[in-house]
């Protein structure tokens, strides 16, 4: 089985090798694209490394910076690319937080430009799968990921899916909180990527929710209860995925980042640049390894500072997140492993409010046939609200990418909640096409 990775010179690559060492997926090839020959090489040094320490056997690997010869023939392809790269992040970040709103990448203005300059790459990625390896699944790891799952399944139809590793992430902790096993609990949670809540925790026909929700000391040993209080949890009747806190602090946020002396795409090109410089040593993993420790301690560092929510669990820092639910999806569907695993996939029905092609981000059951959303309750009035305008926004900005048009790039920044003025969205938009070559190649009228 042919497992083709784009972004092949990302820093999760590793983590899906590991994975993939001794695993009985059946994956006997894995190529690794990206458009940075130098990245590839890198990680393939890393990759060399961690197969002679683990000393099981792995799929023959390859490189590519071709992308027709990279997915020919695949089973799979999981796709992880940043358009402009994190130079563009920065932009995102710096430019908007200079008009007054938050830039961080998937929420917000960063959302929208970081959105706008990928789409029409994503859309070449699936046309050239479709054309390529009609057969292979699409596994979407690109960031803003409910936003390209979407713009992709244009193209592919449900052989897209979107993955995220936040909700599993809040599930587990929520677990430990209640003192059961991950696996011994049904998690009920829905709405879009990084704007879901779990509503009901439930065990042996009982919703535990309810009663850790007005459990204080358990609530603070949890990072989700640290960083929005356990006050607000229990008000809203929910555990809203951690990127709400950009929500509902959203002030707080805004004033965080601006009192750090970097932003995330700062602190990211910083390290980055030290973890390449480092690679002419002789122990690549172990440069891999320690720069992935970091990342991991300092995610959403400024929202934890602010919040009082201090330092990350341990558990937290393993890293097996977006991996283990990549190949848990993969193995699923390849061989008839049926799995109950949150993605991102089209509604069919599954919210109310939303039409069948809206893709949320719900459980699902997976299996041969793909994954199919199982029945949720309607969201609350306070959670429909913002999810229909987020998607009203992220369907705005896949028109305005396709179309190149700066007008509805405007509309789509306009009318985010978080951004909400007209003038606002101007201004970002005209600095973004100013600064952003990938941006300015995109908004053409």
């Amino acid at each position: 089985m042919k497992l083709t990775v784009l972004g092949g010179g990302g820093f999760r690559v590793p983590l899906v090798y590991r994975a993939l060492l001794g695993d009985d997926s059946a994956v006997t090839d894995l190529v690794l694209y990206d458009v940075d020959r130098a990245r590839l090489d890198a990680i393939a040094a890393v990759l060399q490394q961690v197969q002679r320490a683990d000393g099981r056997p792995g799929p023959n690997v390859s490189l590519s910076t071709d992308l027709a010869e990279a997915v020919g023939g695949a089973d799979f392809v999981f796709s992880a690319i940043r358009v402009g790269g994190l130079v563009g992040r920065v932009c995102d970040e710096r430019i908007a937080l200079a008009n007054g709103v938050l830039g961080q990448e998937t929420t917000g203005a960063g959302g929208v430009c970081y959105g706008l300059r990928t789409v029409p790459v994503a859309l070449e990625v699936a046309e050239t799968v479709a054309e390529h390896a009609p057969g292979a699944y699409v596994i979407n790891f690109t960031n803003p990921a409910g936003m390209v799952t979407e713009a992709m399944s244009r193209v592919l139809g449900d052989r897209v899916i979107g993955i995220c590793d936040s909700p599993v992430g809040m599930f587990k902790r929520v677990a430990r909180a209640l003192d059961i096993g991950f696996g011994d609990a049904t998690f009920e949670y829905a709405g879009l990527n990084h704007l879901g809540w779990l509503r009901r925790v439930v065990v042996d026909g009982e919703d535990r929710l309810p009663g850790l929700l007005a459990d204080r000391d358990r609530l603070i040993g949890i990072e989700e209860g640290r960083l929005f209080g356990p006050e607000w949890l229990e008000t809203l009747g929910a555990v809203p995925n951690e990127y709400l806190w950009y929500w509902y602090y959203n002030a707080d946020a805004i004033a965080a980042i601006e009192a750090a002396e970097q932003t995330r795409g700062e602190y990211l090109v910083a390290q980055q640049a030290g973890f390449y410089a480092s690679l002419g040593d002789t122990d690549p993993f172990g440069a891999w390894d320690r720069t992935r420790r970091a990342r991991e301690e300092s995610y959403m560092a400024d929202s934890r500072d602010s919040s009082g929510a201090g330092e990350r669990d341990e558990e937290d820092l393993d890293g097996g997140g977006y991996d283990k639910v990549a190949l848990d999806l993969m193995h699923a569907i390849a061989h008839n492993r049926p799995a109950r695993l949150v993605l991102n996939v089209a509604n069919s029905g599954t919210l109310p409010g939303l039409d069948s092609e809206a893709v949320v981000e719900v459980p699902c059951v997976v299996d041969s046939a793909g994954p199919r959303p199982l029945p949720a309750e309607p969201l609350a009035a306070y959670q429909q609200g913002v999810v229909t305008s987020v998607k009203d926004v992220e369907r705005t900005t896949i028109e305005a990418a396709s179309a190149g048009s700066m007008r509805l790039a405007v509309r789509a920044l306009a009318l985010h909640p978080l951004v909400d003025s007209v003038t606002r969205a101007r201004s970002i938009l005209d600095e973004q096409v100013a600064q952003v070559p990938a941006l300015a190649r995109v908004l053409r009228t």
